[in-house]
């Protein structure tokens, strides 16, 4: 798919009616307590994807709080979360004229009936179409070849039944030079670059760049390992609202140590804009 191509697609889904916003709806049933429904649609390995439960855990709060847009967003991945129903307590822990602050968790239920917490976080909102339009910075936006250079899911073998549901979701073309590990011949760089955006052709707002984070292979399978590397903690930073188009997006990881790795995300639009930041701390197999 070229960047034209996926221009043309995306009016094919608008911001508040795609998949994407009909799989992260919640709906309130008491004061501060939202039920959401986890779609298979957005898991790996069949685990559902880390980023997309950001934005689940993101949209009950910026209903329960007087600010609608998420500035920054932490979250600590207790234990997996499955697809079904589950249940999002949120809480206010201060409101103030620019900036206000919740915490929410995500619940499910075990096979004996209990309630498990599978997501904590603590985040602050605010209006993003307020903020000053400043911008000094040393950052520049990755460097990736045209879509039509690079290569999406689609383009490799065909994937185990059920492994990868989230690829159906995602226009996702990677930057061949961080593609060594589908060849068996990784880099060692810890590096990830893409093109992302949704497949059907929705244009990114605040809560799709809390999935945009999160949604490529990990960085480790550069380094030369193999496996699924779950979240531990995950810390988002919105800063712009994006312009529509597809995204860039640039993962990097300079450590790994003790069996766990830490990447740092760069999420860019097509005015050229940082519009989103992100560090989580993995785990890694190394056996």
């Amino acid at each position: 798919m070229s960047e034209a191509a996926f221009a043309q697609a995306a009016t094919r889904a608008t911001v508040g009616d795609s998949e994407f916003d009909r799989d992260t709806a919640v709906t309130l049933r008491a004061p501060g307590v939202y039920d959401a429904d986890l779609s298979a649609g957005w898991t790996i390995i069949s685990a559902v994807n880390g980023g997309y439960l950001l934005a689940v855990l993101g949209r009950a709060l910026a209903d329960a709080l007087p600010h609608s847009d998420p500035f920054t967003i932490s979250a600590h991945y207790l234990t997996a979360s499955q697809p079904g129903p589950a249940v999002v307590r949120t809480e206010t822990v201060r409101t103030g004229r620019t900036l206000s602050t919740g915490q929410a968790s995500l619940f499910q239920y075990d096979d004996q009936g209990r309630e498990v917490e599978r997501i904590r976080v603590l985040a602050s909102y605010g209006d993003l179409d307020t903020l000053p339009e400043d911008v000094r910075t040393a950052a520049r936006p990755p460097v990736i070849p045209p879509m039509e250079q690079c290569f999406g899911p689609e383009d490799g073998p065909t994937p185990v039944d059920g492994s990868s549901a989230i690829t159906e979701r995602l226009m996702l073309k990677l930057d061949p030079s961080t593609l060594g590990w589908a060849l068996g011949q990784p880099s060692g760089k810890g590096e990830m670059r893409a093109w992302f955006g949704l497949a059907d052709g929705r244009d990114p707002d605040p809560f799709s760049l809390l999935l945009a984070v999160d949604a490529l292979p990990p960085t480790a399978f550069e380094i030369g390992l193999t496996g699924w590397v779950p979240t531990v903690e995950l810390t988002a930073h919105v800063r712009s609202r994006p312009a529509p188009g597809p995204l860039r997006v640039s993962i990097t990881t300079r450590n790994l140590a003790g069996g766990f790795l830490e990447e740092d995300a760069e999420v860019w639009d097509t005015a050229d804009r940082l519009v989103a930041q992100s560090r989580q701390l993995a785990r890694v197999r190394l056996s």
